[in-house]
C-alpha cells in the first residue's frame, strides 16, 4: 500500500508540475510581414519607393581618378599647385573624386515634385595660371581641389525650380555644345542660386525665365565669387 501511495503521489505531482508549466507558457506573437522595397518606374529606371511613403528615391554616383603629364595649358605661367603644400608640379596632374547623387519624385495636387542633389569630394592638385611665373604666391589655387563641394541642390514643382543649380544661360542651350573646347576656353557662369520657370509648349517650342544670383568680379576664383555689383553680365 505504501508503494502504491508513493507512485500515485508521484504521478499527481508530475501532473501538477506539467499543468503549471503549461499555464506559464509565453505566447509568441505572429511575425509581421516584411515590407520589402518596391520598384518605382514612374520617373525612370533605378527608383524605388521609400517604405511607408509615396516618394520615389534614386541613389547614384561615381568614383573618378585622373592622372596626366605634360604641359598643363597654353596660358603664360600655367602650372599645377600641389594639394598638400602648394609646390609647383609643372608636368604632373592628378585628381581623385567621389560623387554622390540623389533624385526624388512624388506626385502632388500641384504637379510632380522633384529634387536633385549632387555632392563631390575631391583630392588632387589644380591647374593654375599664375600670370607671373616668378611669383611664388599661389593664392587660392594651392590645395584648391582638396575638399567638398555642393554642386546641385534644387527643388522643382512642375516647371518651377528653386535652389542651387547651374545657370540657365548654360543649361538651356546645352552648355558649350560639341564645338567649343571648354577645358581651355572658359565660358559662362555656373554655380548660382536660382528661381526659374521652364515652359514647354510642345512642337519644339520651349522657354525659360531665370532669376539668378550669379557672381561678381571677385578675385577668389576663375569666375569670381566676390560681391555682386548692380550689373552682372550674363
Amino acid at each position: 500500500m505504501n508503494i502504491k501511495s508513493l507512485l500515485l503521489g508521484s504521478a499527481a505531482a508530475l501532473i501538477a508540475v506539467s499543468g503549471a508549466r503549461a499555464a506559464d507558457a509565453v505566447t509568441v506573437a505572429e511575425p509581421e510581414p516584411a515590407e520589402y522595397v518596391k520598384i518605382c518606374d514612374v520617373y525612370g529606371s533605378g527608383y524605388f519607393y521609400i517604405p511607408g511613403t509615396e516618394t520615389c528615391l534614386r541613389i547614384g554616383g561615381y568614383v573618378r581618378y585622373d592622372i596626366g603629364v605634360g604641359d598643363v595649358g597654353s596660358f603664360d605661367g600655367a602650372t599645377s599647385a600641389d594639394v598638400e603644400d602648394g609646390d609647383s608640379n609643372d608636368t604632373f596632374y592628378k585628381n581623385a573624386r567621389f560623387t554622390l547623387k540623389t533624385w526624388t519624385g512624388q506626385e502632388t495636387e500641384l504637379g510632380t515634385l522633384k529634387t536633385y542633389t549632387e555632392t563631390r569630394w575631391n583630392f588632387g592638385n589644380r591647374n593654375a595660371d599664375l600670370g607671373d611665373p616668378t611669383n611664388d604666391d599661389y593664392g587660392p589655387n594651392a590645395a584648391f581641389n582638396k575638399g567638398t563641394s555642393l554642386n546641385f541642390a534644387w527643388i522643382q514643382l512642375g516647371g518651377l525650380r528653386v535652389g542651387k543649380d547651374e545657370s540657365a544661360f548654360n543649361t538651356f542651350i546645352g552648355y558649350a555644345g560639341n564645338v567649343i573646347q571648354d577645358t581651355l576656353v572658359p565660358y559662362g557662369d555656373f554655380d548660382t542660386n536660382v528661381v526659374q520657370y521652364y515652359f514647354d509648349a510642345g512642337n519644339g517650342f520651349s522657354a525659360v525665365i531665370s532669376l539668378e544670383e550669379g557672381a561678381g568680379g571677385g578675385t577668389d576664383g576663375s569666375y569670381g565669387v566676390g560681391t555682386i555689383d548692380s550689373y552682372v553680365p550674363l
